[in-house]
């Protein structure tokens, strides 16, 4: 579906013919008439069926239709059917050239944007190539946008959007990209660009991951003593926040905890978690303290307050207390406090459990749909973590791995994180390889968890999407600009797979000719 080499156009005859039907391609044929014309007609033309335009991610369906398609001229507006598509409407029309002419009725050469009354998802859209004319619609204005990328991407790689209809809308609700910027700062304009670029490919959330061991790196008002030296202002959190927004990307920001808040911790010793024999755990605060439950729920007030968005990242994941062979041995305090809260049965595993619905109920009254990592849900024990927390499921190799099946039988929802083929790690510790599109393009589906082996069809509608994500355990292996570059066709394979996960039409040669084309 990706491959195609747009519409050719005949040009018409300078003489009295009678044309032959045009096939699937090639242009008209003549043929000497048999009998004189009794008058002489207009010169005529014909054109071969249109084929699929050319995206990334591919468009699910077209049906092709004969005529020129269309190309921006002099002359070419964009109109818009509803105010409130005035921003899509002004964007498309920076970016093809046009002039961007408010609400109206389309004309001969303009694009029409529209919002319709139909029953369908939000992000689908249909884009129709007709009259000279483009109109894309649909019933919110997350599909109109991405209709838009399609039309740019079309006149792109081809020069003509191509006749007829497309019918499309994505596999997945969750389409994202996390970049951690608590290891190493990345600028505001950096991030920007990601967020210019994950639009273009039909993303619709970016994580960022801003609090761990190595740095804290968005300002605080309430608690500026935990803040990097380098950091993103507010301000400029704000203005990615707009950006995201014009885009339809949603902001989902993490404060991990209870085990990577070392940057956090610097200011805040008294909080530390501490063995039996005094040695600190890193990373770890002590959840046996109340203290440590009021920083934390203080922050994650003051940034739900900056980020508006439905989402929110929680961690738990790699808590030190859990990491060890023995946790009520070597933490006695906080075994002495799970028997207090929980009963004589429970342990440290249930006082972690805790603490991760305590900060799920804090955010809930922040109207918040929530995700942690897979390694903070523990199996068995008097404390489960709460059924609307979704699974970022991330990795099968922690102490006590589960597969991924173990989650979705409980019925949960899981987000595609797979360390084997979407973790991007700087400097590569720990035997991580830097991931290729190559290898997700044709091996990689929302259904493959853990490994390279998927899971069961039957939980497909459990499986909300997949996310890349970049961690900088080694930030000074590469440069921002060395991170885009090397992330560029991942990100390209995995916006396809996550659009339609079906093998695609296209080989990677392909795929990766367009992608340049495309830039």
């Amino acid at each position: 579906m990706l491959v195609g080499t747009g519409v050719a156009v005949a040009a018409a005859a300078a003489l009295t013919v009678s044309l032959w039907p045009s096939g699937g391609s090639g242009a008209p044929m003549t043929q000497q008439p048999t009998d004189p014309p009794t008058a002489s007609p207009s010169p005529s033309r014909t054109y071969p069926m249109s084929t699929t335009p050319r995206t990334i991610p591919a468009v699910r369906e077209h049906t092709p239709a004969r005529g020129p398609g269309w190309r921006p001229a002099d002359g070419s507006r964009v109109v818009v059917n509803d105010a409130d598509l005035a921003d899509e409407g002004r964007l498309l029309a920076g970016e093809l050239k046009l002039r961007y002419a408010g609400t109206g009725e389309a004309r001969d050469g303009d694009v029409q944007l529209a919002l319709t009354d139909e029953d369908a998802g939000a992000e689908s859209y249909t884009m129709a190539v007709r009259d000279g004319r483009v109109r894309i619609s649909g019933p919110a204005d997350a599909g109109v946008f991405y209709g838009t990328r399609t039309l740019k991407q079309a006149v792109r790689a081809d020069g003509t959007a191509p006749e007829g209809v497309v019918r499309d809308s994505p596999a997945k609700p969750q389409r994202g990209f996390m970049l951690d910027i608590a290891r190493k700062h990345f600028t505001a304009g950096w991030i920007e660009d990601r967020i210019r670029e994950l639009g273009d490919l039909k993303y619709n959330q970016l994580g960022l991951h801003f609090s761990d061991d190595q740095g804290f790196r968005i300002e605080s008002d309430k608690h500026p003593e935990v803040v990097s030296e380098q950091h993103l202002t507010k301000a400029e959190v704000r203005r990615i926040l707009d950006l995201a927004a014009s885009r339809h990307i949603t902001v989902v920001p993490e404060i991990d905890s209870p085990g990577h808040l070392g940057a956090v911790l610097d200011a805040h010793p008294d909080l530390q978690l501490r063995n039996v024999n005094g040695v600190a755990a890193q990373g770890a605060v002590d959840i046996s303290k109340p203290a440590a439950a009021e920083l934390v729920d203080e922050l994650l007030n003051e940034y739900a307050e900056l980020f508006p968005g439905r989402y929110w990242h929680l961690g738990a994941d790699e808590y030190r207390a859990l990491m060890v062979s023995n946790p009520e041995a070597s933490y006695p305090q906080l075994a002495a406090a799970a028997q207090r809260k929980y009963g004589a049965n429970a342990g440290v595993a249930d006082l972690a459990a805790g603490w991760l619905n305590d900060r799920a109920k804090l955010m809930r009254g922040h109207d918040r749909t929530m995700r942690a990592w897979n390694d903070g849900f523990f199996p068995g024990g008097a404390v489960q973590a709460a059924d609307d927390i979704q699974v970022a499921y991330w990795t099968g190799k922690e102490i006590g791995a589960r597969q991924p099946i173990e989650y979705l039988r409980d019925g949960r929802k899981v987000i595609n994180y797979n360390d084997e083929f979407l973790y991007y790690v700087l400097g590569q510790p720990n035997q991580f390889v830097y991931p290729t599109g190559q290898r997700i393009y044709e091996q990689w589906t929302p259904l493959v968890l853990r490994g390279t082996t998927p899971v069961s069809q039957q939980y497909d509608d459990q499986i909300l999407g997949g996310s890349f994500a970049v961690w900088c355990d080694l930030a000074n292996s590469q440069t921002q600009d060395q991170v885009a570059s090397g992330i560029r066709m991942p990100l390209r394979a995995l916006g396809q797979k996550l659009w339609d996960p079906r093998t695609p039409e296209a080989s990677w040669g392909q795929f990766t000719e367009l992608a340049q084309k495309l830039g």
